[in-house]
């Protein structure tokens, strides 16, 4: 999920300095909303990875 992120990320980057800014925008979105996703899901697995054995 975080490569995803950084993969819009750079193409974002690229295409802002090209020129393409409609296509840099909704990269950039894109990207943000994966790296929020990633974020949830990694504290979500923190939590549940650090509970103990179930008696």
């Amino acid at each position: 999920m975080l490569s995803w992120a950084l993969t819009f990320l750079v193409i974002a980057l690229i295409a802002g300095v090209l020129g393409f800014g409609v296509v840099a925008g909704t990269a950039a979105y894109i990207a943000k909303i994966l790296f929020v996703v990633f974020l949830i899901l990694f504290i979500i697995g923190l939590i549940m990875g650090r509970r103990g054995p179930v008696a």
